[in-house]
């Protein structure tokens, strides 16, 4: 079905089920909840984790794929954005132009770059795409500021000189000077309410509208994993030297690689457009470009899933743990006594609120000293026990699974 065998079809299909329900697992107190307080699943927070997986899902094609380590894909999601925003202040407020050009800039100036940067391999490759990074974040930040915004940024605007304002059913302002965007006059910040399993939940409209390009990003990605490109790439990965003794040039593959990877980034960077639009050159700072590469080792360099799982665990825990205060801790540990509870909390503090970056390297460190495959690796170990124990038992064997 669609070209997939029934293993990939299956991890689509699991995809498409955390895609669907992700509203409801990841935000465990309805609104109607006394609980509420504590929730996680904002609706913006649901887009950012369905965008940002986007963006690890094309690095992940290029770094898992071959190898070669790019710490300057923040320069793509931030040309993307500012794409994404000339769309919806010059054509429509309407989000998919706007898509749809911030995708095909990302990939022209990925082509750029990746003809300069390819033709260096290892730290000199890295060092070079980040050195183009901060070299787009500088421009962004200072010398492109009638294009950019400079620090200030770029909004949309209701003066906006659009030539298409109406283009599949415009879009709606918020009542002061800055209009939504939005897909079919239904704005990408809408939210609905249904009753699910007695409670109350809220819905938004841009997450699904993100979900579904994820989806269609994911199963691109299987088809480039699985295509004779992608044997090809992980040829490169293994051993690129013997192949240019082979006569095969590899440089035409990687390049290719290198621009649908900056692709993602773009098409990432469009929808962050969509979802907030105010554009600026944050965006395009080398911490981005990091925090990508975190993404796709936490949750598995070269899987498929993997790169989703990191993305969505690293924007939940920094939503959780940045939320978390001394005056919340408290109340949590009010039940011990007083010395008890000042000590405890005092412990717990500086891996929370501000300090959850600490939390998140202490995971990293984890991960990559105990699991080098990521949270995939985790989920493959836990099934491989679980298994054990099931043909075990099938056997008639009464000796645990170790």
């Amino acid at each position: 079905m669609l070209g997939l065998n029934k293993n990939d079809m299956r991890l689509l299909l699991i995809v498409a089920a955390m895609v669907a329900l992700a509203p409801i697992i990841l935000n465990p107190f309805p609104e109607s909840s006394a609980m509420a307080q504590f929730n996680a699943g904002y609706p913006d927070l649901m887009q950012r984790f369905v965008i940002f997986g986007i963006f690890a899902i094309g690095f992940n094609i290029l770094f898992g794929l071959t190898g070669y380590l790019s710490f300057g894909h923040a320069a793509f999601l931030g040309a993307g954005s500012y794409a994404g925003m000339w769309m919806l202040k010059l054509l429509s407020i309407n989000v998919i132009p706007a898509i749809i050009f911030s995708t095909f800039i990302a990939g022209l100036i990925s082509l750029a770059i990746g003809w300069i940067s390819l033709r260096r391999s290892g730290i000199y490759f890295s060092i070079l795409t980040l050195a183009f990074a901060q070299m787009a974040f500088s421009l962004a930040a200072s010398v492109l500021t009638p294009i950019t915004g400079g620090e200030t940024g770029l909004q949309t605007n209701l003066n906006d000189p659009r030539v298409l304002p109406s283009f599949l059913g415009g879009g709606a302002s918020d009542g002061g000077n800055i209009p939504k965007p939005s897909l079919f006059g239904m704005e990408m910040t809408a939210s609905f309410k249904l009753p699910v399993a007695g409670w109350e939940w809220t819905f938004n409209w841009g997450y699904y509208v993100c979900g579904v390009i994820m989806l269609v990003a994911f199963y691109v990605a299987i088809r480039v994993f699985r295509s004779p490109f992608g044997l090809m790439l992980r040829a490169v990965k293994s051993n690129q030297q013997r192949m240019s003794y082979t006569g095969l040039n590899t440089r035409p593959y990687m390049l290719a690689c290198f621009v649908i990877s900056g692709m993602y980034a773009g098409l990432a960077g469009g929808l962050m457009a969509a979802m907030d639009p105010q554009v600026g050159a944050e965006r395009m700072q080398w911490t981005a470009s990091g925090e990508v590469v975190l993404m796709t080792i936490l949750g598995g360099i070269g899987t498929l899933i993997g790169p989703v799982l990191g993305a969505g665990l690293i924007k939940y825990f920094e939503n959780i743990f940045s939320k978390i205060n001394s005056s919340l801790l408290h109340e949590w540990f009010a039940f011990l006594p007083d010395g008890l509870e000042d000590f405890i909390v005092a412990i717990i503090y500086p891996f929370i609120g501000k300090g959850w970056h600490l939390t998140l390297g202490l995971m990293f460190m984890a991960v990559i000293i105990f699991l080098p495959g990521g949270l995939v690796e985790l989920g493959q170990r836990i099934a491989r026990r679980f298994g054990k124990g099931r043909t075990a038992n099938a056997t008639g064997e009464t000796k645990p699974a170790e």
